[in-house]
């Protein structure tokens, strides 16, 4: 039986892209909303989940650092989708004929400039891919829709221009949920991302001596979140990247302070960093 993959949008929209690049061989199954694609993980209806985190241009996405803390769901992989916004129309449109275009808030915004260079109107809508198979319902030779190059070969469209956003380097990272907690054998020729959160004790500087914990045994913290934990404005919950895997010795040693001075913490997962990683470091 062919495995299954879930995300959140329509075809063609840009996490069916990371699907389609990242796991070929597995069916991918649209869900209207980031809880009912963790859903069907959960429920064995989907293998894994593919779910965006952050943006390189519009930053992080807010409801996924939400659900994170609730979710049943363990952190397996990354994967980083390069974001080439194509410019799309109904066969035989010229570029002179196109008067408005419509698309999700961030591409609109991501495609500012080349949107004001043609002098068209800028039509909100709830997503990329949305727009474009919208657009074979209008039959509408003076509108567009800006969306990804697989939206433009699901809905039969033109792409009048490629590479339409103003930034060249726009890029997605996307995170794999699986119901499995798979942790990859310690390699130490690997690099290895470990994924935490934890709620903090209600004592003084219990954040800092948490993090000290990791500065003492050389543990890098690439990325810290935080938010409002058990219900109460009193504690608060925190999610690290750190870079190591568990098996390490420096990075045992620093979990161990970690869990002294914490509640509760708990392990979202270890896995390998993408290698899109380093070249947006640099």
């Amino acid at each position: 039986m062919k495995k299954k993959v879930a995300y959140q949008g329509v075809k063609g929209a840009y996490s069916h892209l990371a699907c389609y690049h990242q796991y070929p061989e597995y069916e991918a199954i649209a869900c209207k909303s980031f809880d009912e694609t963790m859903y069907l993980v959960e429920e064995d209806e989907a293998d894994i989940a593919m779910i965006p985190m952050e943006n390189s241009t519009a930053g992080r996405v807010e409801e996924i650092y939400r659900l994170i803390p609730k979710m049943k769901l363990h952190i397996i992989d990354e994967y980083y989708q390069p974001v080439n916004h194509c410019l799309l129309a109904l066969h035989g449109t010229k570029i002179e004929d196109i008067k408005s275009v419509s698309s999700h808030p961030q591409a609109l915004a991501q495609c500012k400039n080349h949107i004001e260079k043609y002098n068209l109107e800028a039509r909100t809508k709830f997503d990329t891919a949305g727009s474009a198979q919208e657009l074979i319902n209008m039959q509408d030779r003076t509108h567009s829709a800006i969306a990804s190059s697989l939206a433009a070969e699901i809905y039969d469209l033109e792409i009048i221009e490629e590479e339409f956003q103003d930034l060249k380097n726009n890029t997605t990272r996307f995170l794999v949920l699986s119901k499995e907690y798979i942790i990859p054998e310690f390699d130490k020729d690997e690099k290895y991302i470990t994924s935490i959160i934890f709620e903090v004790r209600n004592i003084p500087a219990s954040l800092y001596k948490v993090l000290g914990g990791f500065a003492t045994n050389s543990v890098n913290i690439i990325k810290i979140e935080s938010y409002s934990g058990s219900g109460t404005l009193t504690l608060s919950q925190f999610h690290i990247d750190i870079d190591g895997h568990p098996d390490e010795t420096n990075v045992k040693l620093a979990l161990e302070e970690l869990s002294y001075f914490a509640n509760t913490v708990r392990m979202l997962g270890t896995y390998i960093p993408h290698s899109m990683r380093e070249n947006l470091r640099a």
